[in-house]
């Protein structure tokens, strides 16, 4: 089911008048059949394999604290999760060479055709989060299956994160929430938003982006520096479009998912970056390999520092997906974040001399080429395309009106984008102009309610405009 389209709108809204129509009691138990119809819309096979997955990780989150075999549970548990996402989607680049290798006539790559794993990366990472809560005691577990089959398929974040932790998500099936008109108002706002950025924004910059990246990076001789500027635009109007989306529609039903993103691009450095940009992931990453691994081996020193900082974002690479690309955009984060770590007295003491707004604009957009140059191995197809797009960056081609989109198109795609991070900049740099902007925003004037609806109405209508060959989300396919 397409998040963008009219279907999966009107299926949500109706859900949310119905929620509230319903006793407190049932509710869960509600957004537990919408989550299944949801998930069935892509495969019946897939529904099974995640009420499977859920029922197995739930009896073993039940059994790990008071068993014996605590710890054999817990691994027996890790390596259940590990081993299905293994099968699911790296099979052909890891146990299928195997097979070649040692000549044994078994492709197992028919698994994930059958089951089409759709959305396995992100529920997986909140099975091993609940395990790993449970087994140090950090929270108790769920005795309620249907509180934990909704913790794993909630369908506004099933396809596309935000990852979020059991004992963040769980509580709050067990408030009692009643119909908030102003909450409902504010959900609807937010869906507006994330179905703006995008069908009119990320939609609009899909056709160049693939096209760059389309017969090993040769299929046109354009601006492929210009491209290069695109591909964190692109990405962050997809994907944060994408949790918009998501999380209106939760809040519609009262529930606070867990941030995703806080106005990446102004950033100053790629350490910062990571901790407003895919924040659910980053901090997953983080708080479970990173600081896990760091006290696991702190005999080492800084040695171990250094080891679990690269183990971690080559982990994070290879969450995105099999392949070397994947891996070695997760080293360069490392990489970055490394050289960030061992230079910062000397980079403090040469960029201390400048004037604060120079500095950091300076942070800002080396952060941004940073991640620019680094996006390239996350859409490039293999490293080959990746090394061709980068042998390209010289070429001073000019044509940007690629696919089905016009100059004119373009133009107005460009100027929705100076609008958005005009308003990220205000907010980050300018406070008190922001929050003027925001008072007359939220007032309830008739001057103001009047000013917002013709807003509400340009965006359904810019939105209708644009609607056509729908893309999918980028990150649906891990």
């Amino acid at each position: 089911m397409d998040v963008t389209s009219l279907y999966f709108i009107s299926f949500s809204v109706i859900s949310i008048f119905i929620y509230y129509l319903l006793r407190n009691e049932y509710r869960v138990l509600f957004l537990t059949l919408l989550s299944c119809a949801f998930i069935v819309t892509y495969s019946y096979i897939l529904l099974i394999y995640v009420l499977v997955y859920a029922l197995i990780n739930y009896f073993i989150g039940l059994k790990i604290p008071g068993s014996r075999f605590k710890k054999l549970l817990f691994i027996s548990g890790i390596v259940f999760n590990l081993t299905q996402l293994l099968l699911l989607k790296y099979v052909t680049f890891t146990i299928n060479p195997v097979f070649e290798l040692l000549n044994i006539d078994l492709d197992l790559t028919i698994i994930p055709r059958i089951i089409i794993p759709v959305g396995v990366s992100f529920f997986t990472l909140q099975g091993i989060g609940y395990l790993i809560n449970v087994n140090l005691g950090w929270e108790k577990p769920e005795k309620n299956f249907t509180n934990f089959l909704l913790y794993i398929s909630f369908f506004p974040r099933y396809l596309s994160g935000p990852i979020d932790r059991s004992n963040h998500f769980l509580p709050q099936l067990r408030i009692n929430k009643t119909f908030d008109g102003e909450n409902i108002a504010a959900s609807f706002r937010l869906i507006l938003f994330g179905l703006f950025k995008k069908v009119a924004i990320a939609n609009q910059l899909a056709p160049i982006i693939n096209d760059a990246f389309a017969n090993n990076g040769n299929s046109h001789d354009y601006a492929i520096w210009a491209v290069l500027l695109f591909l964190p635009l692109y990405l962050y109007f997809d994907f944060s479009g994408y949790t918009d989306i998501a999380f209106g529609i939760a809040r519609a039903f009262g529930i606070e998912l867990r941030p995703n993103f806080n106005r990446p691009f102004m950033s100053e450095s790629m350490t910062e970056f990571w901790k407003r940009f895919h924040i659910s992931l980053s901090s997953w990453f983080h708080d479970y390999v990173f600081v896990r691994t760091n006290y696991r081996y702190r005999k080492w020193g800084m040695k171990a520092t250094i080891f679990a900082l690269f183990l971690t974002w080559v982990l994070f690479g290879i969450w995105h997906g099999a392949g070397w690309t994947f891996m070695l955009l997760g080293f360069l984060q490392a990489l970055a974040i490394y050289y960030e770590f061992v230079t910062r007295k000397l980079r403090v003491r040469i960029f201390s001399k400048l004037p604060d707004f120079i500095r950091a604009w300076l942070g800002r957009l080396f952060t941004y080429l940073f991640y620019a140059a680094s996006l390239v191995f996350f859409f490039a197809p293999d490293l080959n395309s990746a090394f061709t797009f980068f042998e390209r960056l010289p070429l001073l081609g000019d044509n940007l009106t690629i696919g089905v989109i016009s100059a004119k198109d373009f133009f107005i795609v460009l100027i929705f984008i100076f609008i958005i991070l005009l308003f990220e900049v205000l907010k980050e740099d300018y406070s008190n102009i922001f929050n003027k902007i925001e008072s007359f925003w939220l007032s309830n004037k008739n001057i103001n309610r009047i000013f917002r609806w013709v807003v509400y109405y340009i965006l359904i209508m810019i939105i209708i405009y644009f609607t056509g060959d729908n893309k999918e989300f980028v990150y649906i396919q891990f």
